[in-house]
């Protein structure tokens, strides 16, 4: 499908072996949690994923869309304590704030930064953010339910998907463009990024526009009234002989004498 677009060049995908399986089994138990099955499944058929492509500018390949899920070796915890941290150095941990609002009705409850929660970097984002495999309940005992969220720059968190499979199928279907994870921010992409989808996944940028502001963005065309000029039958009207306009002044003083005279014959007789 890539190959295939309007001006993609050079993509690239690249093949990796099969993770061993005595590498995932030492992950989980340094980590004290299990991956879950479908992305252990990924694991076992390839050790991550990794797909690039370029558009052309100027005969000028320019890369564009990167689709990225990180090794078994590179699926490092997010905000874990460093050896080589100074004593009082501050860590992600300090930004948790008691105050902070908890999952409630369609808002499911956000990751932890502290000991409450696992997280675990899956995409690096090219520098934009972090899609991260995360364990919210880590006491007493590590849940083995996980969830895909995005932490953005701001370290700010944004849910994505409930399972691996659905997040794998949400960035097969994004085809790695620039960005594409703040499509499920308040915020949204960038405008830069935003001609990028235009071009390439209009029908995703605007799903969200869609179905939430229908009225507004779908143009419905009344023909009614588009072509009511037409339906009617044109009257046409004579128009009177245009006169100058000396001329009209002097027949409606003559008209007013006339007028005055004929009155004065009536009251004289």
């Amino acid at each position: 499908l890539l190959e295939t677009s309007p001006g993609v060049a050079e993509v690239t995908f690249v093949e990796k072996e099969p993770a061993e399986r005595h590498t995932i089994i030492s992950w989980e138990q340094k980590n004290s949690c299990i991956l879950p099955e479908d992305l252990k499944n990924i694991y076992l058929m390839s050790d991550g994923f990794q797909m690039t492509w370029s558009v052309k500018t100027d005969d000028t390949p320019m890369p564009l869309g990167s689709m990225v899920i990180n090794s078994v070796s590179k699926l490092c915890r997010l905000g874990g304590s460093s050896m080589y941290t100074l004593p009082n150095a501050p860590t992600l941990a300090d930004l948790e704030d008691d105050t902070d609002e908890e999952g409630n009705g369609d808002k499911p409850e956000k990751p932890h930064f502290d000991s409450r929660s696992l997280i675990f970097e899956l995409d690096p984002c090219n520098g934009n953010g972090k899609v991260c495999l995360v364990y919210k309940h880590a006491k007493p005992v590590v849940s083995p339910d996980t969830e895909i969220w995005f932490l953005d720059r701001a370290l700010y968190w944004h849910f994505l998907t409930k399972t691996f499979t659905a997040y794998y199928r949400l960035l097969i279907t994004h085809l790695g463009l620039p960005q594409w994870q703040y499509a499920f921010t308040s915020y949204g992409v960038s405008p830069q990024a935003k001609q990028w989808f235009n071009m390439y996944k209009p029908i995703t940028i605007n799903t969200a526009l869609l179905s939430e502001e229908a009225d507004s963005f779908v143009n419905k065309l009344d023909p009614n009234k588009v072509f009511k000029s037409k339906n009617k039958t044109p009257v046409i009207k004579k128009k009177p002989p245009s006169q100058p306009a000396g001329s009209q002044k002097s027949h409606t003083s003559m008209t007013s004498s006339k007028t005055s005279s004929l009155a004065g014959n009536s009251s004289r007789k």
